[in-house]
């Protein structure tokens, strides 16, 4: 998986900055800071993302195609402008049955104390 930040300050289609590549997923980082990030991910069909289990929630939003979105062992397909939170502690597969671009956006547990 490729990584790269986007420019600060600059106004975004979400859908065109970032391409297909052929037999890949590509990311970029949106933003990326100690309380979670952000990136855009574009992924090739009949690619798989093995999600790590990981200690913080989850959002997933797909912005173009389909994908499948396994949590624990349940299946969840997902259509552009849907999306689903993945629970911490539990493990999770992305499967594109076609090509799929998707936001994924991390928050990272302890911060739930602090008051706006």
């Amino acid at each position: 998986m490729v990584t790269q930040e986007i420019e600060k300050s600059r106004i975004y289609t979400l859908n065109e900055i970032i391409e297909y590549t052929p037999n890949s997923v590509v990311s970029k980082t949106i933003i990326r800071k100690a309380t979670g990030n952000i990136c855009i991910i574009a992924v090739d069909a009949d690619e798989v993302l093995y999600g790590k289990i990981s200690p913080f929630e989850t959002f997933i939003q797909i912005l173009d195609g389909t994908a499948n979105v396994i949590i624990d062992t349940k299946s969840n397909i997902l259509k552009a402008g849907q999306g689903i939170i993945i629970p911490p502690h539990i493990s999770n597969i992305i499967k594109a049955n076609q090509r799929f671009k998707m936001i994924s956006t991390v928050i990272k547990s302890g911060y739930d104390e602090i008051s706006i």
